[in-house]
């Protein structure tokens, strides 16, 4: 029998998945006009594969919205075709590291509550990325080097970023992380995960303290669109083949220019915007989304 031209992925949240949820979602792909396969596990209870044609990936998406919704479970449907991705970019703070960096400087000035609502706004999009910045790094001037660096240390990774940035490594991919955020934590949590490549925000440092200025220019979602771009033509592919995830508004044009947008228990601007959303599960789900079955996922940097 020929490949079918789509495949829909189911991924467990914190509930393992049962064949009645599988055999609801074929059901619902059945009821809306598709022709279905059988499912095929990627993992036992973790995830699965449903192939699936004669229904566009897009309206198959809507109507699975409402028959899973309120489920444990995250899911994709897509082309088959091209579903393994050559390039990964991928958002820093709250998605690759469960810290915003800037919530804990603030928190050594005594300014955690007003900086961190400034963050929220900025990442649901009512606030202009570059002006909340701005004014942001304004409020850490006097703030030392050393305090700046001693706060790696509180750096905390998600759970399935070292799997995802080794298993696509492994299998030639290139991974890059592109973060609003800045370059001193940026570049430490590169050689924590393993990525090929980082890209932030520098902070101006003179005489060994903040001056509350950040370095020009600064990056925001559109540098971060234009270097998911620019990764693709060097690597010579199209940004079809590419996979970008990411949590807020920041992240909104390069989740739309990648083959594969995720969005990682995102903000309603981001999530609504996103061929994928994980609100149950980790990072992991991206390897089921491309199709990587359990045996074929690898441990992070050693």
């Amino acid at each position: 029998m020929r490949l079918m031209d789509n495949v829909l992925t189911l991924i467990a949240g914190t509930a393992p998945l049962g064949h009645r949820l599988v055999a609801a979602a074929r059901d619902a792909l059945a009821a809306a006009g598709a022709r279905t396969g059988e499912a095929v596990w990627l993992a036992p209870g973790r995830a699965c594969d449903i192939p699936f044609d004669r229904l566009a990936p897009l309206e198959a998406s809507a109507d699975l919205s409402d028959a899973l919704g309120g489920q444990n479970v995250d899911f994709v449907a897509q082309a088959t075709d091209g579903r393994r991705k050559k390039l990964l970019v991928a958002d820093m703070e709250s998605t690759i590291i469960d810290n915003e960096m800037i919530d804990e400087l603030a928190a050594e000035l005594g300014l955690a509550d007003r900086i961190a609502d400034l963050t929220a706004r900025t990442m649901r999009g009512e606030l202009d990325f570059v002006e909340s910045l701005v004014e942001r790094v304004r409020m850490l001037e006097g703030l030392t080097e050393t305090t700046l660096e001693g706060l790696r240390s509180n750096i905390r990774i998600n759970s399935g970023a070292a799997e995802l940035v080794a298993t696509m490594r492994a299998n030639g991919a290139f991974c890059a992380l592109v973060s609003g955020g800045f370059s001193v934590y940026s570049e430490h949590v590169r050689g924590l995960v393993g990525f090929d490549y980082d890209q932030a925000n520098q902070l101006e440092i003179v005489d060994g303290k903040l001056t509350g200025r950040v370095v020009k220019p600064i990056l925001d979602r559109h540098a971060k669109q234009a270097c998911l771009l620019r990764l693709a033509r060097e690597l010579s592919i199209s940004p079809r083949a590419s996979i970008a995830v990411g949590d807020g508004a920041n992240d909104l044009s390069m989740i739309l220019a990648a083959g594969l947008g995720i969005a990682y228990h995102g903000k309603p601007i981001l999530a609504e915007a996103a061929t994928m959303r994980i609100d149950n599960g980790d990072l992991t789900a991206l390897l089921y989304a491309q199709g990587y079955r359990e045996d074929e996922i690898i441990g992070g940097p050693g």
